[in-house]
């Protein structure tokens, strides 16, 4: 019998157990209606008011779908996905099969434990992914036979566009303003170093690899094997190049690396390439882990992050990035590039499937691949169908006169070959080919009826010593030789190492990351789940279009959905992360004043208080960076502006803005600030860097800005991966989209044709756009509005909490802050001798990652809670600054001195409360359980705190001695 209660209760209620909306947003309804008291706001619409200014709201919700469930979005998204046609790749290029061992599969890319990790700026407590990143550096040196390498780079095309420039800085022929690329490289590879020369004012030179020496050039960039596949003695070529004192960079397989030469033993300064074969899934071209390796003597000109091995305070070994200097942050428009990210998800992935594998594992993959290819070869030439190389590694190029014929019968039979040069195709091989494979391939390349036996062809190889690898490039060099990649080649070895490297990072899974700028929210598990998915995983980017219309119908809707949010006419999904996002961006704004014939214009105007890599951006698009002051409230300076803009009128291209400005407030002379540029001749480029605090009350199109980078591993839920994967599209008014990025094998967008590339791939790290995609899905029009509402929400909760007990720097017209507050440390460090780092240190005892450190303003801690924090979780963070504030206080009323005191020797460690000799002024419980719940759900720093002077001094960035384990 039905209940009156039970009668109550209606469909739709029943429904929205199913909502995604509040499975997203942490406060519910009592925790909102507690926070607004305490805010002392009527409603969240009433504080919205306050805050963002009249005449930049949007009046209605945008116009995008209503809100779907998970189960509904990910039914419909798989609908979307089976309308890819998955072939067997055979195309390679840089992109390959791979069988991603599932214990990585599971554990580390599916993991949140790794995926939901920020990037190791508090390397305290990032030693697990830091000590994977070494393996990869360690592995990248064994393999490329160089000195150093970086912690990865984006992809392989911007990886050798870093090259060019390394080259330049440290050549020694200052007379060239010459590069020289060998033909024989990537296509889009070159495109993209094309693209990079052009702003830098180089001369590029695309010739045969072997007219080198023919040519005065500061550098130049060689592919080994060749796109084409051939394996050529470089050696000749590298020494003609350093006689005339240039710079040699070489793009290398990373798979042939096992079996050939090291670049570096045949004399290369610099190897770059692509991790993507070591267990990374191609996803339509990404995300994946370049390499970067180079000489130690150009360490300090190297781009991207380094992990190196330093020590803590109590002398123990420790891992940290090192030589920080060159991070934007502080070098600005004298950063060696704008790289402000890596792809640390996908290198560790990448460094433990070679541990997985091990030297011998990685040695029998190779071989095999080898051998499938040698009986590819050999069974094609004994029917007449000659490879035009005789040494090889995993590709084949054949000249053929029936190449339709041969096209026609591989698509019959689901095989994607490489067919873009005319009159000819290639075939690559790779991890996931079979000896069916290879008999499926005769079929293709021959016809029926050809007669071939694989396994009779095998056993001709071995018979009459066949071998397609010059016996002068045979490698003959030990490779991960370390103790690291000689250990763990059981499933349950494997397991436990990657559990245990685990357990030393604190990630998102285990509390709030509160990291301003970097918006650290909810990576739902059901927007998660695509990025696996075969139809996704397995896509070659240069895959045969009407192959990939799942992945045009989710990328056309997602770039639907971004024009709305936004406000723009149109959007590249090309650029990898948020600085690369600028740098396109402002290429487009420099080749819209050139089709004005106002290629002069050059000036780009920052705000002091603006993020980093914006002056690095635009240096290097060649422009010439001007500085606009802040005033005391952290606007931008009305008047310096328009004086500044109105003086260097005739020669202004751009201003570079955020929005709500980094000091975390509205300004309310934004609309100004984009009139009085635009009277001026110049474009608006608005750092979509905080778009959390935009999406659905207003936009940065609506505002009137150009142009705009969007960070969706930030506002729309990519995850950040422990410091990469990003990705930065871009939106653009109609007049900026003739000049967004186009790619040399796929055409992006109509009208774009011509255009060069700024990434490897057509749509950038296409793989992950399926996360954002399901973000809005799920949230709908109402949901990502609420978001923006409660991420402000929160962010004024917390301010208000914290002002009884902090200074907050900046706050907007009303008293109110956006969605991110600045408290200011440095009154308490004047008062105390306490730092910001000391606090953040210190919130590592209290089970928390730091705020954002000393950026915008050095001695302070800027604090994001985003939306997605319950006011439970806010309320325990709030609860440990209080009990440090507390602290700081018996700092400074003499109870504790400033050397012994619990902030100055945080993060307290195991060692430290089971060392016998314990004489601190405080107690142990003080030091590692400060509050109930610290001690209910207690996270342990592995290391004490880390002497990053001694790392810079000491650079160390490969993995130490197994003696150094020992000690």
């Amino acid at each position: 019998m039905t209940t009156q209660s039970q009668a109550q209760v209606t469909l739709s209620d029943l429904e929205q157990t199913q909502d995604f909306i509040r499975r997203h947003i942490g406060p519910d309804e009592a925790q909102t209606k507690a926070m607004l008291a305490d805010i002392g706001a009527e409603s969240i619409d009433a504080l919205i008011d306050e805050i963002v200014p009249n005449d930049i709201r949007l009046a209605d919700l945008p116009a995008i779908e209503e809100s779907k469930t998970e189960v509904k979005a990910l039914a419909d998204l798989k609908a979307v996905a089976s309308k890819n046609k998955v072939n067997t790749s055979y195309i390679g290029l840089g992109y390959y099969g791979t069988l991603t061992p599932n214990v990585i599969l599971r554990n580390v890319l599916e993991n949140p434990g790794w995926y939901t990790a920020y990037t190791p700026y508090q390397p305290e407590i990032a030693q697990g992914r830091l000590e994977s990143l070494l393996n990869y550096q360690q592995m990248c040196l064994d393999l490329t036979g160089l000195d150093l390498a970086s912690a990865s780079l984006l992809d392989e095309g911007t990886a050798a566009a870093e090259a060019m420039a390394l080259a330049k800085r440290v050549s020694k022929n200052k007379k060239s303003n010459a590069f020289f690329v060998a033909e024989e490289v990537y296509p889009q590879t070159i495109s993209v170093v094309k693209n990079r020369a052009e702003f830098f004012g180089f001369d590029v030179i695309v010739a045969p690899a072997a007219t080198v020496g023919e040519h005065d050039v500061f550098g130049a960039l060689l592919q080994y094997p060749t796109a084409t596949g051939e394996i050529v003695d470089i050696r000749p070529l590298i020494e003609a190049v350093q006689a005339k004192k240039g710079i040699v960079a070489v793009a290398a397989d990373i798979m042939s690396l096992v079996l050939l030469k090291a670049p570096g033993e045949l004399g290369a300064d610099v190897v770059i390439g692509s991790s993507q074969r070591f267990g990374v899934p191609m996803g339509y071209g990404g995300p994946h882990a370049a390499f970067f390796t180079t000489s130690d003597k150009y360490k300090r000109s190297m781009p991207g992050r380094i992990i190196g091995v330093s020590k803590d305070t109590r002398g123990n070994q420790a891992l940290r990035m090192a030589m920080q200097t060159r991070e934007q942050h502080i070098r600005r428009e004298k950063a060696n590039s704008n790289i402000c990210t890596a792809q640390v998800l996908l290198a560790n992935m990448a460094a433990f499937y070679a541990v997985y594998h091990g030297p011998q594992g990685l040695k029998t993959i190779a071989n095999r691949i080898h051998r499938l290819t040698d009986i590819l070869c050999l069974g094609a030439a004994t029917k007449g169908l000659q490879a035009i190389h005789a040494n090889y590694f995993d590709t084949l190029t054949f000249n053929t006169e029936n190449k339709t014929e041969i096209v026609a019968r591989a698509l019959a039979a689901d095989l994607n070959l490489r067919t873009d040069v005319d009159g000819q195709i290639s075939v690559s091989l790779d991890e996931t080919t079979t000896r069916e494979d290879v008999a499926a391939l005769f079929d293709v390349l021959l016809g029926e009826g050809h007669g071939l036996d694989v396994a009779e062809l095998d056993a001709k190889i071995v018979d009459c010593g066949h071998s397609s690898i010059p016996a002068e490039l045979v490698r003959e060099s030990e490779i991960l030789s370390h103790p690291v990649f000689n250990s763990y080649h059981s499933e349950t070895e494997m397991l436990r190492y990657i559990k245990k490297l685990e357990n030393k990072d604190l990630a998102l899974n285990h509390s709030m990351i509160s990291l301003g700028s970097c918006t650290m929210k909810l990576n739902a598990t059901a927007q998660m789940i695509p990025v696996s998915w075969p139809e996704f995983a397995n896509m070659h980017p240069f895959a045969p279009v009407d192959q990939a219309q799942g992945y045009a119908e989710m990328i056309g809707e997602l770039d639907k959905w971004l024009v709305e949010l936004t406000g723009y006419d149109a959007v590249s999904m090309q650029p990898n992360s948020g600085a690369q996002g600028e740098y396109a961006g402002l290429i487009a704004i420099h080749k819209y004043h050139q089709s004005r014939g106002e290629g002069h214009r050059n000036i780009c105007l920052i705000p002091s208080s603006a993020h980093g890599t914006n002056p690095a951006s635009a240096q290097m698009v060649g422009m010439k960076v001007v500085v606009v002051d802040c005033d005391k409230n952290g606007n931008v300076d009305m008047a310096d502006l328009k004086a500044k803009a109105e003086e260097m009128a005739e020669n202004l291209s751009c201003i570079m803005i955020t929005y709500p400005s980094t000091h975390g407030v509205y300004e309310e002379t934004v609309r100004e600030i984009c009139e009085v540029v635009h009277d001026n001749g110049g474009q608006v480029y608005l750092d979509g860097a905080n778009m959390n605090a935009q999406v659905g009350i207003t936009s940065p199109g609506f505002i009137g800005a150009d142009v705009s980078h969007l960070n969706l591993h930030k506002t729309f839920a990519i995850p950040h991966g422990g410091g990469g994967p990003g990705m930065g599209p871009i939106g653009v008014k109609s007049h900026l989209a003739p000049f967004l990025p186009d790619h040399p094998l796929i055409n992006v967008k109509e009208g774009t044709q011509g255009n060069d590339a700024v990434s490897a791939a057509p749509f950038g790290s296409a793989g992950i756009l399926c996360i954002s995609y399901l973000y809005i899905a799920m949230l709908g029009k109402k949901g990502v509005t609420d978001s923006t509402k409660y991420a402000i929400t929160n962010a004024n909760y917390l301010a208000k909490k914290l002002s009884e007990h902090f200074p907050i720097l900046y706050t907007g017209a009303n008293g109110r802050v956006a969605h991110e507050c600045i408290v200011d440390m440095r009154p308490l460090k004047e008062a105390s001798g306490i730092t910001e780092m000391d606090v953040a240190k210190r919130l590592m005892d209290y089970g928390f990652h730091a705020p954002t450190m000393s950026f915008p303003v050095a001695g302070t801690l800027m604090i994001e809670p985003t939306e997605s924090e319950s006011k439970v979780e806010i309320d325990r963070f709030i609860e440990a600054m209080v009990c440090i504030r507390d602290e700081i206080r018996k700092v400074e009323q003499g109870e504790w001195t400033v050397e012994d005191n619990p902030l100055h020797n945080a993060p307290h460690t195991l060692a430290d409360i089971t060392d016998a000799g314990w004489d601190r002024a405080y107690t142990v419980a003080e030091a590692v359980f400060p509050v109930p719940a610290a001690a209910a759900n207690k996270f342990w720093p592995t290391v004490n705190r880390i002497d990053d002077v001694y790392g810079d001094r000491n650079l160390v960035c490969s993995c130490p001695s197994i003696d150094s384990y020992k000690d």
